[in-house]
């Protein structure tokens, strides 16, 4: 059973239909005493990341969040969920994240773009694998996935598991022990999205 955290930003049907669509089970929890009772859970989220953390916050699914990750079950954070993992955004002002994993949100810098590219970053896009991860097994170097952003995460090489250029490289996989990030969405990516989420699964 996955527990799939509901703070109230984006599609989590989505989520649970794809786990259901491998016969697996996801529910989602709004409870931060519940959280602890699953084995291993899932921050999704589209949106803002400084609305997010406040619903986080008032609800103390913050506080639960990272005890969670702290009892060593596996966590996985999904497009704006991988970035709160991170320790500060910089997305419409400053904002403290769940500091999980060491880094920053930022948004792309334009500054470095050809002039055809545009922000946000949506569509179809791949991955250059550059460290092993239990989350993409049998996902091949060059495994297009669908992507939906503005800001990307910078952290240490150490934590990032795979990149994605749009512009120039920028972190799009990552994982620090338990805790695993995906800035593509897996339950818009077809089959090879049902693959992570697979993989996830027999963690």
């Amino acid at each position: 059973m996955i527990a799939i955290i509901d703070y109230n930003m984006g599609n989590l049907q989505s989520v649970i239909n794809a786990f259901e669509k491998m016969g697996g089970k996801a529910v989602l929890v709004k409870n931060p005493k519940e959280l602890k009772q699953y084995q291993k859970a899932i921050l999704p989220g589209v949106g803002a990341f400084g609305d997010a953390m406040k619903f986080l916050s008032k609800s103390g699914l913050d506080l639960a969040v990272k005890e969670f990750a702290n009892s060593g079950k596996p966590l996985l954070g999904i497009c704006l969920g991988m970035q709160l993992l991170f320790k500060k955004s910089f997305e419409f002002g400053e904002h403290e994240g769940l500091g999980l994993i060491e880094g920053d949100v930022v948004m792309f810098d334009k500054s470095r773009f050809d002039e055809l590219l545009k922000v946000p970053h949506v569509g179809w896009n791949s991955l250059k694998i550059v460290q092993k991860n239990p989350l993409l097994k049998d996902i091949n170097d060059g495994t297009y996935l669908y992507f939906v952003h503005s800001f990307h995460v910078q952290t240490s090489d150490k934590y990032v598991s795979a990149q994605t250029h749009y512009g120039y490289d920028f972190a799009s996989v990552v994982q620090k022990n338990n805790i695993f990030g995906f800035q593509p969405h897996p339950e818009k990516s077809h089959e090879n999205g049902l693959k992570i989420y697979k993989n996830f699964m027999e963690l």
